[in-house]
C-alpha cells in the first residue's frame, strides 16, 4: 500500500470535499470515506479499508423495508408535516439515542434544539459521531429506533422550527 498516495488522496478529498473515494486495481480496492463538516471540526475522519471483491455483497432489488416514509427522500410529507424541518442521518450506521446505555436520551419530543444540540450519535465503522441539530426548533417526532441501523439520508426527527 502505497502511504504517499493515501495521502495525496486523502487532501484532494478535502480540497474537493468528497466524503467518498473508491478506487479499484484490479482485484484489490481501498475505499476512504469522510465524515461530515462538523466532525471535520476535530480533524477528519477518514478510514480505509481494503476489501476484496468476494466480501462486497451483491446489488440486492428487494425494497429497503426500514427506508419507506421514514427515508423521507421519496415520500412526500403528511399534511401535519408539512413546514416541519428533518434531521437526516449523514450517514450509514447506527442509530443511538442517548450517550450510553444507562444515560437518559439527548432528546426527547417537545425537546426544544439549537444549532449545537447533540441530538444522537451514529456509530459507523466504530466510530462514533454526534450528530447536531443545526436548527432551532422543538422536537416533535423521532423517526428511529434506538440501537437499529440507519441509512444515508433517512430522515432522524422532525423540527417544529422556533
Amino acid at each position: 500500500m502505497n502511504l504517499d498516495l493515501l495521502e495525496q488522496l486523502v487532501k484532494l478529498m478535502s480540497a474537493n470535499d468528497l466524503n467518498t473515494v473508491d478506487l479499484r486495481d484490479g482485484d484489490q480496492r481501498v475505499v476512504l470515506r469522510r465524515g461530515p463538516r462538523y466532525v471535520a471540526s476535530a480533524g477528519p475522519t477518514v478510514q480505509a479499508s481494503p476489501v476484496s471483491p468476494a466480501s462486497i455483497p451483491a446489488p440486492s432489488n428487494t425494497p429497503n423495508a426500514s427506508s419507506g416514509s421514514v427515508g423521507g427522500d421519496t415520500a412526500s410529507p403528511s399534511d401535519d408535516e408539512s413546514g416541519l424541518i428533518a434531521i437526516k442521518s449523514p450517514m450509514v450506521g447506527t442509530f443511538y439515542a442517548k450517550p450510553n446505555p444507562d444515560a437518559k436520551n439527548f432528546v426527547n419530543v417537545g425537546s426544544v434544539v439549537n444549532e449545537d444540540t447533540d441530538v444522537c450519535i451514529i456509530e459507523a465503522m466504530k466510530v462514533f459521531n454526534n450528530i447536531k441539530a443545526e436548527c432551532r426548533g422543538t422536537i416533535v417526532k423521532i423517526l428511529a429506533e434506538d440501537g437499529k441501523p440507519v441509512e444515508f439520508g433517512q430522515v432522524l426527527f422532525l423540527v417544529k422550527p422556533s
